[in-house]
């Protein structure tokens, strides 16, 4: 895997392809807007003169705030592949939240109610989000002065710091750097909670369950080892994954993103 497919990070499909046809730069939030935003990230193509390309990501569960030129639309995690076609030459500007850091932005209810939905932005941010898309638009020149329109439009929504977040993201980050945490009733007794309070903690600030984030931490890891080229030892990495078995793996992987493991890392070569 190249160097400027490895950036692309987990959860860009077949990134080696990927790289040829766009850049995706991630940047660190404005120091304001840290207790809430993971990153943001600009995705810039040319493609004038050749074919359109759809590029196909396994989602985070984090929510993102996307200014595109069809509208600004927050888009809830996805728990399938999400897939996107891009034609022409374009830029989108995109907010990545930190899990459980929208919920001081969204009043609607419980995150996972925006759970495979896009939805407009101006029905959560008023007309405002429709003004802030037009500014980000217009200074798309600079990844710099994009970000600072958009995050004009999170500071006038004026979100409260809420001590949840630090505590579902700490939770979060910790499913994904352990793999030995298998299970949700492991993970309770680590972080000192009930299994339902911490059930009833992601459903309201991540938006899916913690065995869901688990088994996406695993599929994303799964994926990057199929794009890096190479042979791979399914069954080992079965094991390293916490998997009952290859089979299982294989499961899951199809399952998910629509065909076996071995077949993925084919098609990406």
């Amino acid at each position: 895997m190249t160097a400027s497919a490895r950036s692309l990070g987990a959860g860009v499909l077949h990134p080696g392809t990927a790289a040829t046809r766009f850049s995706l730069n991630r940047h660190r939030p404005p120091e304001d807007l840290a207790p809430f935003v993971d990153f943001c990230w600009v995705v810039r193509w040319d493609l004038r003169g050749e074919p359109a390309h759809e590029q196909a990501i396994l989602p985070h569960p984090n929510v993102n705030l996307a200014f595109e030129a069809a509208g600004p639309a927050v888009y809830g995690i996805d728990r399938r592949v999400f897939a996107r076609k891009i034609s022409g030459a374009g830029a989108v500007l995109g907010i990545r939240f930190r899990p459980g850091g929208f919920r001081p932005f969204y009043s609607a209810g419980k995150i996972s109610t925006l759970n495979d939905l896009v939805v407009p932005a101006g029905d959560i941010f008023g007309p405002a989000a429709d003004r802030a898309c037009a500014a980000v638009l217009a200074a798309a020149s600079s990844d710099e002065a994009m970000i600072a329109a958009g995050a004009d439009l999170l500071r006038a929504a004026g979100p409260r710091p809420d001590p949840v977040i630090d505590q579902v993201a700490a939770i979060v980050d910790r499913i994904t750097a352990d793999p030995e945490l298998r299970r949700v009733a492991s993970l309770a007794d680590v972080f000192g909670l009930p299994e339902r309070r911490l059930q009833r903690l992601f459903a309201e600030y991540v938006g899916v369950s913690p065995k869901w984030v688990m088994r996406r931490a695993r599929l994303h890891e799964a994926a990057l080892c199929a794009d890096a080229g190479g042979n791979v030892d399914w069954a080992a990495l079965a094991t390293d994954l916490g998997y009952a078995d290859q089979a299982h793996l294989t499961r899951d992987f199809t399952a998910t993103l629509g065909m076996p493991p071995s077949r993925y890392a084919a098609e990406g070569r």
